[in-house]
């Protein structure tokens, strides 16, 4: 239904190259023979002593009683209308009515799936639909203001309406509020008064949704306005443990044995502001958000799948800022999709994940830097960490990749500016080329600087992973990583940070 990862992973993404030292097409060959010289070999991957995940027996519906439902409307849209729902992160279109007389009616024997529901009209107005257990109701509304909705045979609806007029009455009431926060100071007597009026209001919004989830406990109504609530922020801690709290507890609201959830926004949004917004982007915090998530779902196994496979694409390292996304990668691959997790996964595909995570853990930030001998353009070995600079910068490239004829020239100008300071060296490592190519490569260049090939790719298997070329990383003085997936001109900053810290 949504994106699911595969054998992705087992393929090398660059600019036009690969860290094989073969062909692309070549790649997972060449990997498999690395593997059987025992090199590096990861052995089988074996699960972590952790719980595995509970496999759904269903297919993540939950179905209704037959559906008749009509809506009446007052603007006179004519057309074709269709009726939009979701699942997960996917929108997808259910069904399709003609409009007659200001009306459009939805029929279904066997009934739609319980959830949230947009019926789209041919002005692009909509008019949202809670359908709960029973789907024989009637609407009658203006595409204009939906607060003038009625409903006639749905609690649901009704509660969901009702909820909306008074959700756009607390809004207009605190708005204001707001802004005269922001123009006085913090800790003023006037400040306090307006805290004090705008905490009324919130105490009187929650009271209302109190009472309406007490008295309809069961309602689809309360388990999808129940999971939206954010936790309360927490005044008594400090600033930096009131912003953990709230994160800790943004789930607690959320009933992940109910299905229906999966079919309303409510979950891809607060998915989305769970890791946007409220967890610092940097791969620690990503991993321990991700935990705290992927650890209450472990017996809800459509809510794991959707959630794991979610945190992989978006830190997808090809396809984020972030750095070192290849922490937040392995993380994710090493601990939630092992064979007795990844429930929907053949072998063969978790396989091929575990061992891209086993290539890309050998290099993450602020690990030791590999060591890597190879033989240059005259044949002799190379061996990068012999070398004395205080910052060794191991460079990844392509001669037919167009990024790297970008970096290549900023690089061997910041070599040239560095040379025989012993502050900066390079130690670079061509890929997927051939002897012939590389040499012409380094002589266009005026390349100076250690450069190496090993085309059986043994020399630098699970050592510097590399996505993308170029591919840039930088080892300190005490041989460790502090700065990977850079451009040239990023190289002194990272060095300056190091050395400030």
């Amino acid at each position: 239904m949504w994106k699911y990862i595969t054998i992705l992973s087992v393929l090398f993404i660059s600019c036009g190259s690969n860290a094989s030292g073969e062909k692309a097409e070549a790649t997972n060959t060449v990997q498999s023979n690395v593997q059987a010289s025992n090199i590096n070999k990861p052995g089988q991957f074996q699960d972590p002593k952790t719980k595995g995940v509970k496999k759904p027996d269903d297919n993540g519906i939950v179905p209704g009683g037959p559906a008749d439902f009509t809506i009446n409307y007052s603007d006179g849209a004519r057309g074709k209308v269709y009726m939009i729902g979701s699942y997960a992160d996917q929108n997808i279109r259910m069904d399709s009515a003609q409009v007659s007389n200001n009306a459009t009616r939805f029929i279904r024997e066997d009934g739609y799936p319980q959830g949230l529901y947009y019926v789209l009209f041919p002005n692009n107005k909509y008019v949202q639909v809670m359908l709960g257990e029973d789907q024989k109701f009637t609407m009658t509304t203006s595409l204009a203001d939906p607060t003038q909705t009625k409903v006639d045979g749905s609690l649901e609806n009704q509660l969901f309406y009702e909820n909306l007029i008074m959700e756009r009455a607390h809004r207009a009431a605190i708005s204001p509020l707001n802004q005269q926060l922001k123009a006085e100071s913090q800790g003023s007597p006037r400040y306090e008064e307006i805290k004090a009026e705008r905490q009324k209001l919130i105490e009187k919004r929650q009271a209302n949704l109190d009472k309406v989830f007490g008295k309809y406990p069961d309602n689809f109504f309360t388990v999808f306005k129940t999971a939206g609530q954010n936790p309360t922020l927490r005044d008594e801690l400090p600033e930096d443990e009131r912003v953990t709290a709230y994160r800790k507890e943004f789930w607690d609201n959320v009933d992940f044995s109910d299905m229906r959830l999966m079919r309303t926004p409510v979950i891809k949004n607060k998915l989305e502001r769970y890791f946007s917004d409220l967890t610092p982007q940097n791969p620690d915090s990503i991993k321990a958000a991700a935990d705290n998530l992927l650890t209450r779902v472990l017996d809800h196994g459509h809510y794991y799948q959707f959630f794991s496979n979610w945190i992989v694409f978006k830190y997808e390292p090809t396809k984020t800022t972030l750095m070192d996304a290849e922490a937040v990668f392995v993380h994710m691959i090493q601990e939630y999709f092992s064979y007795n997790r990844a429930f929907w996964s053949d072998s063969t595909s978790t396989y091929g994940l575990q061992l891209r995570a086993f290539e890309m853990a050998q290099s993450l930030i602020g690990q030791d830097g590999p060591n890597v001998t190879a033989n240059d353009q005259y044949g002799k070995p190379q061996t990068l960490l012999d070398r004395t600079a205080d910052y060794l910068v191991v460079y990844m490239f392509n001669p037919t990749c167009e990024h790297c004829a970008v970096e290549t020239p900023k690089l061997v100008q910041l070599y040239n500016e560095e040379k025989g300071k012993g502050d900066i060296d390079v130690y670079s490592i061509v890929v997927d080329t051939n002897e012939k190519e590389w040499k012409e490569y380094l002589k266009e260049n005026n390349i100076e600087f250690t450069s190496v090939f090993d085309p059986t790719n043994k020399a630098i298997y699970a050592k510097y992973f590399v996505n993308v070329t170029p591919e840039i990383y930088v080892l300190n003085k005490e041989r460790k990583i502090v700065g990977k997936n850079l451009k040239v001109e990023q190289i002194r900053e990272v060095i300056r940070m190091d050395k400030e810290n």
